[in-house]
């Protein structure tokens, strides 16, 4: 174990995660395939839990409850428009011009995968498109910074000087964090910060890194379904998110299927 509960992983335990990884990242795959206008959240869900299952894993988010929450009741969160995470797919239809953000989670022998994309559905907006795109690369800016003797901190600088900098928000209730046996583990990695602060990145530990980029304000609103989080002016919102292991060789991205 590393300060203050941060998990140091074996290379085996590494392993593990590699393959929720691919898990993840495959499921990823079959759910954007598959968005289109006239297609359900359910669907969509559907389709995640289908994938993960087949590949021997079990999905993260199916069941979870944390601080007393109700029970979360589908494999993926799907965040629509102004929703930023933890949408609950079901009966709702996407349309032309809105925008879809997917979370998706996956244990494999105890151990977690957790990753998260945006994507148009059909033809979108080109404030729209650039939103996405923003923090796509924001995911990527913080990304560069991992490595051993590096602090938490360097990520969270890269994310919030690149996002505002273009003119968007970073999202400062929800973080990102560590991940290992549990999906959400110390340290948070937070969109916005001072670098060369904060948590000091060891060989071994793994992070969830997690832009979320408003066009409007960063101030959010719970609704009333109790899980969905929505920005608080109604503006657009994106969203993306890779799991990263530090390793000997360096920064490992482990839900993607090709490293960039």
């Amino acid at each position: 174990m590393g300060p203050r509960g941060i998990t140091i992983k074996s290379d085996k335990e590494i392993d593990l995660m590699r393959q929720a990884g691919r898990v993840v990242a495959q499921a990823k795959a079959r759910v954007r395939d598959a968005v289109r206008p006239g297609v359900t959240t359910g669907e969509l869900d559907r389709v995640a839990e289908d994938t993960i299952r087949g590949l021997g894993a079990i999905p993260s988010f199916k069941g979870y409850a944390p601080y007393g929450m109700s029970p979360f009741p589908a494999t993926i969160c799907a965040s629509i428009n102004e929703e930023i995470v933890h949408g609950i797919p079901g009966e709702r239809v996407l349309r032309e011009g809105d925008i879809l953000s997917v979370d998706v989670g996956a244990i494999v022998e105890g151990f977690h995968g957790d990753s998260a994309f945006t994507i148009g559905v059909g033809g979108i907006s080109e404030d729209a498109q650039r939103l996405i795109e923003a923090t796509r690369r924001a995911l990527d800016r913080g990304i560069e910074q991992v490595r051993a003797g590096a602090r938490v901190g360097d990520i969270s600088h890269a994310v919030q000087t690149y996002a505002e900098g273009l003119g968007y928000s970073v999202v400062r209730q929800y973080v990102g964090h560590g991940i290992g046996r549990a999906m959400h583990e110390e340290p948070q990695v937070p969109n916005y910060g001072s670098p060369r602060k904060g948590y000091l990145l060891r060989k071994g530990m793994a992070v969830a890194i997690e832009p979320m980029l408003n066009i409007g304000g960063w101030e959010t609103k719970q609704l009333s379904d109790g899980w969905t989080v929505a920005t608080a002016d109604g503006s657009l919102s994106a969203h993306f998110e890779d799991t990263v292991a530090i390793t000997s060789k360096g920064a490992e991205i482990l839900t993607r299927l090709d490293q960039p």
